[in-house]
């Protein structure tokens, strides 16, 4: 039985290229032809693509406004201020110990809790 060899053939027209250097030389040394390459390629991107991502980030933040309290409840300019003391005292002057608890009316097909 024949035994055959590890080696493939290539032509000699093949030999003296550059991708059959590179692949007879990633044989010997493939962390420092592929895999060095490779980390590199993505530290580079980190690093171009970190000006990209601020860029947008800031876009962002000029769109987004900061609102005052009064804004964000909707209260303009000739609205009621509010003052907790006085609405306390308001609440405190009604007869809060007079009242009825009251059932509200479902609407028809809802299911209103009762078993």
């Amino acid at each position: 039985m024949a035994i055959f060899q590890s080696k493939k053939f290539r032509p000699s027209a093949q030999a003296n290229t550059i991708a059959a250097r590179y692949r007879s030389a990633l044989a010997k040394h493939p962390f420092a032809l592929f895999g060095l390459p490779f980390i590199a390629t993505m530290v580079a991107g980190s690093f171009f693509l970190t000006p990209a991502t601020a860029i947008r980030y800031e876009k962002h933040d000029r769109r987004v406004q900061r609102v005052t309290k009064d804004e964000e409840l909707g209260i303009g300019k000739n609205a009621r201020k509010v003052d907790m003391k006085e609405e306390y005292y308001k609440l405190a002057a009604k007869d809060l110990d007079d009242w009825e608890q009251k059932r509200v009316k479902r609407l028809k097909g809802e299911h209103d809790g009762i078993i």
